[in-house]
C-alpha cells in the first residue's frame, strides 16, 4: 500500500509539492456539461398527465445523481416554489408560467394555449440573458433538450439568440419526440436546422420520416426503484383477497389507443369462460372513461369503483378486497409506485395492450417489477415476445384471452417470462440509458452536430 502523502483530498498541490491554499481554478472543458431540460409536464402533480412527465422527473433526477448539473423547466404547480433546489444543489426545478397556473386548476394542459403563447414568448429570452450565461461560463458546455411540441418553436428562438451571443459551440440543441400529438404544429424546417431530432422508438422514428426527419433513437428509462423489492406480504394478502380469481391489471390514458374496449371485452369473454377475472382499472380523466365504463355493462360486467386511503400497498390490497365480487375494479385515486410494484407482480397479467404505442412505459415498469406485460406491437423495442413479455398481434380479445389462458395452464412458462422481465428491465435504468446513450450524443468534439 503506498504511504499516506497528508495531502487532503480535492486540494490541489503546488510544483514545490506544497498543498496549495488556493486550487487553481479547473478549465471548463473538464468539466461535465451542463444540462437544461425544456418540457410542459414535470414532477408536480399539477404537472404529470401521462408518460412525459414520467420520463423527464426520471432524466433530470438521474442526470442530477450523476453529477450533471440540471435544470428543468416545466409548467408547475402555482402553490410551489418558483425556483426549487435538490440533488445537493445539482437538480433545479423551473416552474414557469405559474401566473398563469393560478387561474387554472385543472392541471398542466388547463388553459394549454394561453400557457404555450407565454412560455414562448419569454421563455427563450429568459434563459439567453439570465441563465446560459453563467452555464457557458462555468461548465463551457451547455446542453439543451427539449421535449414534445410545445417546446419546437422556444427551441428555434433560443438557438438564434444563441448564434447571436456566439455560443454556437459551447451549446448544443435537442429535441424529442415521445408522441406524434401535435406535430402539425412543429415548424420543422426551423427546428430541424436549430437541434438534433430525436425519439423514442423505431416506431416513432418512422412515424416521423413523413415529416421529413430522420431522428436519432434514444430509448425511455426507468428508475432504479422499479427493480427494487416489493412489499411481499402486500402481494401475497392481495393474492389471498382475490382467492384464486384472474388478476389483471390495466393502467393508462382513457384513450381509444390503449385499447381499453378490448381489454373490458376479454374480461367479458373469460367471465363467460368460468375463468373469474378481476380487471383493476386505473385511467385518467379523459372522456373515454365513460364509454369504457359503459362496454363493461354492456358486456355483463359488474364494475365497482374503490379509493385507497393512503399511497401504500396494504391500503392498496384492501380496497381491492372491498371490491367484494364485482369483475371490475376502478381505482379512483393516484397509485404510488408501492402500490403499482404490489399490483403488477400479483397480477396475472398487465394490460399495456395499446394500438398505437410510442414506448410503452408502463409495459417496461411492470417488467421491472415481475410482471408479465402484455403489449401491443408498435414501439416496445425493449421487449423480446414469448421470453419477456406477450406481444399482441391483432386488437381481438380472443388473442388476448388465449394467451391469459395458456400461462395459467403452464404457470412455468409465467414464471420463467417474469425472470427474464427483470432481466431486461435492469438494461433500461435511466442509470444504464445516459450511459449508453446520453454520454456519447453529448460528447465534444466528437459528436458531429446534425
Amino acid at each position: 500500500m503506498a504511504a499516506d502523502s497528508g495531502i487532503a483530498p480535492g486540494r490541489d498541490v503546488g510544483p514545490d509539492g506544497r498543498q496549495s491554499r488556493h486550487p487553481a481554478p479547473r478549465d471548463p472543458a473538464d468539466l461535465p456539461p451542463a444540462f437544461v431540460l425544456l418540457s410542459f409536464e414535470g414532477p408536480d402533480a399539477y404537472s404529470v398527465a401521462g408518460g412525459l412527465g414520467t420520463r423527464v422527473s426520471g432524466l433530470a433526477s438521474a442526470l442530477a445523481e450523476h453529477g450533471f448539473e440540471t435544470h428543468l423547466f416545466y409548467i408547475g404547480s402555482p402553490e410551489l416554489p418558483g425556483h426549487q433546489v435538490g440533488c445537493d444543489g445539482k437538480l433545479h426545478l423551473h416552474r414557469w408560467c405559474q401566473w398563469i397556473s393560478r387561474y387554472h386548476a385543472g392541471g398542466v394542459y388547463d388553459g394549454e394555449e394561453g400557457k404555450l403563447n407565454d412560455w414562448n414568448g419569454s421563455l427563450a429570452s429568459w434563459l439567453a440573458d439570465h441563465l446560459l450565461p453563467s452555464l457557458v461560463e462555468s461548465h463551457g458546455r451547455v446542453v439543451i433538450l427539449a421535449e414534445e411540441w410545445h417546446t419546437s418553436w422556444s427551441i428555434v428562438y433560443l438557438s438564434r439568440l444563441v448564434q447571436e451571443k456566439g455560443w454556437s459551440e459551447q451549446v448544443r440543441f435537442f429535441w424529442n419526440a415521445n408522441n406524434s400529438f401535435g406535430f402539425e404544429r412543429v415548424p420543422w424546417r426551423e427546428l430541424d436546422e436549430a437541434a438534433t431530432i430525436t425519439t423514442v422508438s423505431r416506431f416513432m422514428k418512422h412515424q416521423m420520416w413523413n415529416f421529413g426527419v430522420d431522428p436519432r433513437v434514444i430509448p425511455n428509462g426507468i428508475a432504479t426503484d422499479w427493480l427494487g423489492p416489493c412489499d411481499r406480504h402486500a402481494v401475497q394478502a392481495l393474492k389471498r383477497s382475490t382467492d384464486g380469481r384472474l388478476l389483471l391489471t390495466k393502467v393508462a390514458r382513457w384513450d381509444p389507443d390503449k385499447r381499453w374496449l378490448m381489454a373490458v371485452d376479454a374480461v367479458g369473454e373469460l367471465k363467460t369462460r368460468g375463468a373469474r377475472p378481476l380487471l383493476v382499472a386505473r385511467g385518467g380523466m379523459e372522456a373515454h372513461g365513460r364509454e369504457v365504463v359503459g362496454r363493461a355493462r354492456a358486456v355483463g360486467l359488474a364494475a365497482t369503483s374503490i379509493r385507497c386511503q393512503d399511497s401504500s400497498a396494504a391500503a392498496l390490497w384492501q380496497a381491492i378486497r372491498s371490491a367484494g365480487p364485482s369483475d371490475v375494479a376502478f381505482v379512483e385515486s393516484a397509485l404510488s409506485r408501492p402500490q403499482l410494484q404490489c399490483l403488477y407482480r400479483a397480477s396475472d397479467g398487465v394490460l399495456a395492450n395499446s394500438g398505437i404505442e410510442p414506448f410503452g412505459l408502463v409495459g417496461l415498469e411492470a417488467m421491472a417489477c415481475g410482471g408479465v406485460s402484455f403489449l401491443g406491437a408498435t414501439g416496445e423495442d425493449y421487449a423480446t415476445p414469448g421470453h419477456d413479455a406477450i406481444s399482441l398481434q391483432s386488437s381481438s380479445p380472443r388473442e388476448l384471452v388465449g394467451h391469459l389462458l395458456h400461462l395459467r395452464e403452464h404457470p412455468d412458462i409465467a414464471t420463467r417470462m417474469r425472470q427474464q422481465a427483470r432481466k431486461t428491465a435492469t438494461r433500461f435504468t435511466w442509470e444504464q440509458v445516459i450511459r449508453a446513450h446520453f454520454t456519447p450524443l453529448v460528447s465534444w468534439p466528437e459528436f458531429a452536430y446534425n
